[in-house]
């Protein structure tokens, strides 16, 4: 019980407050969610990833350890996410929709916090979590650009569309400049800090003001794909998890950060990218929003199976 309450109180309700702050906010002024979503694009997204990689000591046995689980849990998770939107015979968009919300999960501003919670803010599962964080701030960014414009544009401006985001960059460049021992000048440094800071408020907020203009509902063919997703994503994301670190073999906190790691929500990237190139927003983000409030259950029950 002491772990429930500590993930509503720690994790989930901070969310839940900045979620509300951008609803209301739209309600009042309607912004422009085309620019919020630009400025965690663009800005605020390659600079946490940056500052996290460019800060973190991960030893290489880590790197490569998180890679390969990584790597195999992915490929299980798409097979899976395939097998349903082939069940529900979804249309192009809903599939990739669909495919994103179990795909992109909350590595960051979720599971960071997660992680330092149940581990006691141990630097050897930080460091899993933050090579975690680094692929699902890259997939969105790759993959995730290639599948919710598939459908409706060729190979050549996709690849373009990928080549221009900057996160592509900020991850070879962080682990360089780390690797190196390059200082940054103060100059650089502090925009980089200020931007990095401004990621998870902003993100929050754009998810806010996404669904402060949509219309609910719980029923319809949406909500039963966005309640199948969710249990895909937050059943059987640890589910498959704890599969992968079986047959790999890891044990120990390797093996429970990992499993920990895969057991959060949605990621706000399904949003951001749903939002940015005009594919299913609302689906988006009511995938986001409603594996959130579920995940404290779900989220709390993986943690205490880990315990025993």
């Amino acid at each position: 019980m002491a772990v429930f309450w500590s993930i509503l109180w720690n994790t989930l309700l901070p969310l839940t407050v900045m979620i509300a702050l951008g609803v209301t906010l739209q309600r009042f002024f309607s912004l422009d969610i085309k620019t919020l979503s630009k400025l965690n694009f663009y800005l605020f997204s390659p600079a946490i990833i940056f500052r996290l990689l460019y800060t973190t000591e991960i030893p290489m046995a880590v790197i490569g350890q998180t890679l390969l689980f990584f790597v195999i849990f992915m490929l299980l998770q798409y097979a899976a996410a395939e097998a349903l939107v082939r069940l529900r015979r979804a249309q192009p968009g809903r599939r990739s929709a669909m495919r994103n919300s179990v795909l992109f999960y909350n590595s960051a501003n979720y599971a960071l916090p997660l992680n330092q919670l149940v581990f006691a803010a141990n630097p050897f599962t930080m460091s899993v979590q933050v090579i975690v964080m680094m692929m699902q701030s890259l997939l969105p960014n790759t993959y995730g650009i290639y599948s919710v414009n598939a459908h409706k544009s060729s190979l050549g401006p996709l690849l373009r569309r990928i080549a221009s985001q900057p996160v592509v960059y900020a991850i070879p460049a962080g682990f360089l400049l780390h690797g190196f021992g390059i200082s940054l000048p103060q100059f650089v440094e502090t925009p980089v800090n200020y931007l990095a800071d401004a990621f998870i408020g902003t993100a929050l907020i754009t998810l806010g003001v996404q669904l402060g203009s949509m219309k609910w509902t719980l029923r319809g063919p949406m909500m039963t794909d966005v309640f199948l997703t969710a249990g895909l994503r937050l059943i059987g994301g640890p589910l498959l998890a704890a599969l992968v670190v079986w047959i790999i073999g890891f044990e120990g906190l390797l093996a429970k950060a990992l499993i920990v790691s895969s057991a959060v929500p949605t990621s706000l990237s399904s949003v951001l990218l749903a939002v940015e190139f005009d594919n299913e927003p609302e689906f988006a983000s009511q995938a986001v929003f409603l594996s959130t409030l579920i995940s404290i259950v779900t989220v709390t029950v993986v943690i205490y199976m880990l315990h025993i």
